[in-house]
């Protein structure tokens, strides 16, 4: 009986020693793929010149500058209201920000701070339940969606891009 206790004992110990340690590669290769995510999205910003920032190819998108404000302000809302108690670093007008320049220094700062959130989150509360305007949603979701909203927005910026007759960056990804 001993045995069995102890074999038991034995599996269920390196379940959760492994389910831990996939929590952690997970995490570690989030925040690798988000740092680099920053280090694309600053070429693409880069590469548009500053009179173009307010360039959109139809009516119902937005401007240049105002995908690279979204893709910030979403990255520093769903950080700070999901991953961390620190405070939103943006402002309100943060997001009036219309110079090439200033709009760079957001995208910087934006990424830094989802960045930090997640070296410092705890694996623990990956499967932690948070309220969500779209429903309920665990902390791995609010992740993931971190990482495929600036994809996507990102994406039609390199479509801005090859609209204004430039070449898009060569890709950096995982």
């Amino acid at each position: 009986m001993k045995f069995i206790v102890t074999i038991i004992t034995f599996f269920l110990t390196s379940s959760l020693l492994m389910a831990q340690a996939i929590d952690t590669m997970f995490l570690k290769a989030t925040i690798t793929k988000l740092k680099n995510a920053k280090e694309y999205t600053l070429q693409v910003a880069n590469l548009l010149p500053a009179e173009k920032y307010n360039y959109k190819p139809s009516k119902e998108e937005m401007e240049f500058g105002k995908q690279l404000l979204h893709i910030s302000e979403n990255l520093c809302w769903l950080s700070s209201s999901y991953l961390t108690d620190n405070k939103n670093p943006l402002t309100e007008a943060d997001g009036k920000l219309t110079s090439k320049k200033d709009i760079i220094t957001i995208v910087i700062k934006a990424y830094d701070f989802s960045i930090d959130a997640l070296q410092n989150f705890d694996t623990k509360a990956l499967a932690d339940t948070v309220k969500f305007f779209a429903g309920p949603m665990n902390k791995l979701q609010i992740i993931n969606l971190i990482q495929d909203h600036q994809t996507h927005h990102r994406a039609q910026l390199l479509v801005y891009l090859r609209l204004n007759d430039i070449r898009p960056p060569q890709y950096i990804g995982w």
